[in-house]
């Protein structure tokens, strides 16, 4: 990828009064120095302040790029995690829907999942993206998708506030409800969060199921660590390869974990849908990027038709790792949340 090429080009979209959103047009002028002149590579997104958090309150309609015209399509709105106190939105096109999903849908195949399968996918829905991608990258590749409800932020609530008893409950009754379909259904691939995923691990006939009729488990939404990840992977689905995904309401989705077995005891790493979502890996006290193979914060950026948004501090740690040959940003391994981060308490959950 020309970055030379690449950048000005988005610059010249977000920023030109005719097809720049109201949101970046009504910022321009207070940023300190110029997009359409100042930002030529990757490393110039780093001079764009963290504007995530205005997406708690924004009017989405600021966000739409007024190039669209007539022509907008736009799947929905969709929030954060909600982790850390109101939830950030975004909007999702169709455009970029369909462009993503090719991406992933492509890497899914270089991975060995099968196609013409049904899914079950054991993930947030509603307000939470993930539930949507999966949904449509299952119709994309011929099957039927098979959903359980699933509110994460009914979990994280109920932990939060000393109910870890009612938090098991729900957790179990999600369970429960995978199962049923499992046993009744032809599953293909089986998309669940690693909490619930150990969960399901512990009963002895789910897990006879899920080696029996299973193809691919891919799993997101929290981390795995990698002692973790070899039990299932090697001890307990041995029938059944993993595959991880990880992303951000953010970047509006997510990147794919690397083809290719890695060595024992390794974490997986995870490669970005270069050019339009990026990862910078840095020190969380200077937010000066880390070197290869060093531990870091994560920041993601997104630079696409629909969204501009970049330099967006994550709540996740990270091992830098070098990206394939031609992408941008840098690749991760070893992801793991941050135990407080902007002034709250990290609760993952189910998610």
């Amino acid at each position: 990828m020309d970055e030379r090429r690449f950048y000005p080009a988005a610059m010249k979209w977000h920023f030109s009064p005719e097809t720049g959103s109201p949101f970046w047009l009504a910022k321009a002028p207070a940023l300190g120095f110029d997009p359409l002149t100042d930002v030529r590579t990757h490393a110039d997104l780093h001079r764009f302040p963290n504007l995530v958090n205005e997406l708690r309150e924004l009017p989405l309609e600021a966000l739409v790029p007024r190039g669209y015209g007539e022509h907008l399509d736009i799947i929905g709105a969709f929030d954060s995690g909600g982790t850390t106190g109101t939830p950030k939105r975004v909007l999702l096109h169709s455009d970029w829907l369909h462009s993503s999903l090719s991406w992933k849908s492509a890497r899914m195949d270089e991975f060995g999942f099968p196609r013409r399968v049904n899914w079950l996918n054991v993930t947030p829905s509603g307000p939470h993206i993930f539930g949507r991608l999966m949904a449509e990258v299952t119709r994309m590749r011929g099957g039927i998708c098979f959903t359980v409800d699933l509110d994460p932020r009914w979990v994280r609530t109920s932990l939060s506030e000393g109910r870890a008893d009612e938090a098991n409950r729900y957790a179990e009754h999600i369970v429960d409800q995978a199962e049923t379909v499992l046993r009744h259904q032809e599953i293909g691939v089986l998309v669940v969060t690693p909490p619930l995923l150990v969960r399901m691990a512990e009963r002895e006939e789910l897990t006879e199921l899920i080696n029996r009729k299973v193809d691919v488990i891919m799993w997101g939404g929290a981390h795995l660590d990698a002692d973790t990840r070899r039990i299932l992977r090697d001890d307990v689905f041995p029938n059944v390869p993993l595959c991880g995904q990880y992303g951000s309401t953010m970047i509006l989705g997510g990147s794919m974990e690397r083809p290719g077995e890695a060595p024992a005891g390794a974490h997986c790493v995870f490669d970005s849908f270069s050019p339009y979502t990026t990862f910078s890996v840095v020190d969380p006290d200077t937010r000066g990027e880390v070197a290869e193979g060093e531990r870091g914060q994560v920041v993601m950026h997104h630079v696409s038709k629909s969204l501009l948004l970049p330099n967006n501090l994550e709540r996740d740690l990270a091992t830098r790792v070098a990206p394939p040959p031609g992408s941008l940003g840098v690749s991760v391994a070893d992801v793991t949340p941050v135990p407080v981060f902007e002034h709250a308490e990290v609760i993952e959950g189910v998610y």
